[in-house]
């Protein structure tokens, strides 16, 4: 049966992955639907990453009725917002990017991420399912839930293996944990209910609009900025970077043709010690603002490594590619470059962002509506 993908539910839509798929769909695919953006607008959410997508498909431009792009501020947690968004916007798709994703941020205070990753998950869960429930009381199969989710639930590599579809969960991190939670399930609701779902894990995204306290834009902005580089334990923890299009391009491909209730791994192929992928980072900013890269190395900090820190992940994608047909676009190089450029030619959004302004301004907004 054809997946409807009509009026599609975008979790977390503000945030980092969810902004950067919302433009992939709307600028890169022959996308007709309407998506309808739920976000709470925490700290990580900020609707200025979406402000020509706005411009062009929101309400203010076209009307409500007309719109094909439209922002909900609420939170997954929230039972009755998720009802009535269901309801009022007729979804027939939801991809839940919605998440606490910060592993530091875990450690430091798990409950939000209790909260939001699996209490969160099972409203959406159940909304769907009562919603797309048929008078026979079975589900609709012409709809789709697509859960997003981490290879950090697989837990640590040694120095040789890969992440398959079928590694058994080993989550080392309350984070990781409640992603582990959340996958499990999804897939409850696939085997139980037969809940139309696909579920994708992916390793470590970059690019542009995610915020500043994760690696790459931190050490961006750090080098600019004439501030130390902090580098965890000895700096050989081991990650496999994944461009956020190629990452979104996988979403939108397992959406489109994924086998109902598969997982599908999503990975950069692409690994790098965190020491090996400062030091580029480093050539690569120097280079785009005329500095010696050589002085800009001798402010990288080495700090006490974090609690139970994984060493190492990478991820084997064969099933995505070899039965979907999904390849990554971009090389190491070029992601990183674009991603250099992004940041060091929009330092309003980065100013924004980190201050909370524009999402303060937004959610007083709709507050007093």
């Amino acid at each position: 049966m054809k997946r409807t993908l009509t009026n599609i539910l975008v979790t977390g839509g503000a945030g980092f992955i969810g902004a950067n798929f919302i433009h992939f769909l709307f600028n890169k695919t022959d996308f007709q639907g309407r998506i309808i953006n739920l976000d709470a607008l925490t700290y990580a959410g900020n609707l200025e990453s979406l402000k020509d997508i706005d411009l062009k498909f929101g309400i203010n431009t076209l009307g409500k009725t007309k719109a094909k792009y439209i922002f909900e501020y609420a939170d997954i947690t929230d039972k009755d917002a998720v009802n009535r968004i269901f309801k009022e916007y007729s979804i027939d798709t939801v991809v839940h990017f919605a998440a606490e994703s910060h592993v530091d941020r875990s450690i430091l205070g798990p409950e939000a991420f209790i909260k939001t990753n699996i209490i969160g998950t099972f409203n959406l869960l159940e909304t769907a399912r009562n919603f797309w429930k048929t008078s026979d009381s079975s589900i609709r199969q012409d709809v789709l839930f697509h859960h997003v989710s981490t290879d950090e639930v697989y837990g640590s590599l040694g120095e040789t293996g890969y992440f398959e579809e079928t590694t058994p969960y080993d989550p080392r991190s309350p984070y990781s944990s409640s992603k582990a939670s959340s996958d499990h399930l999804v897939c409850s609701y696939s085997h139980t209910y037969e809940l139309p779902i696909t579920l994708s894990n992916c390793s470590n995204n970059y690019g542009p609009f995610q915020f500043p306290e994760k690696l790459i834009p931190l050490m961006i902005l750090n080098i600019l900025g004439g501030k130390p580089l902090p580098i965890y334990g000895d700096g050989k923890n081991v990650r496999d970077w994944l461009y956020v299009e190629d990452h979104n391009n996988a979403v939108w491909t397992i959406m489109n043709k994924g086998k109902i209730g598969e997982k599908y791994n999503i990975g950069g192929e692409n690994e790098w010690q965190n020491i090996k992928l400062l030091e580029k980072l480093i050539d690569f900013v120097a280079k785009e603002i005329n500095k010696d890269s050589a002085e800009i190395k001798k402010t990288i900090k080495w700090v006490q490594d974090r609690p139970g820190h994984d060493r190492r992940y990478a991820i084997n994608c064969n099933k995505l590619k070899n039965e979907l047909g999904w390849s990554q676009k971009y090389t190491f190089e070029e992601g990183l470059l674009a991603t250099v450029k992004w940041y060091l030619s929009n330092p309003n959004w980065v100013a924004n962002v980190q201050s909370g302004e524009y999402a303060n301004w937004i959610k007083n907004n709709y507050e007093n509506r």
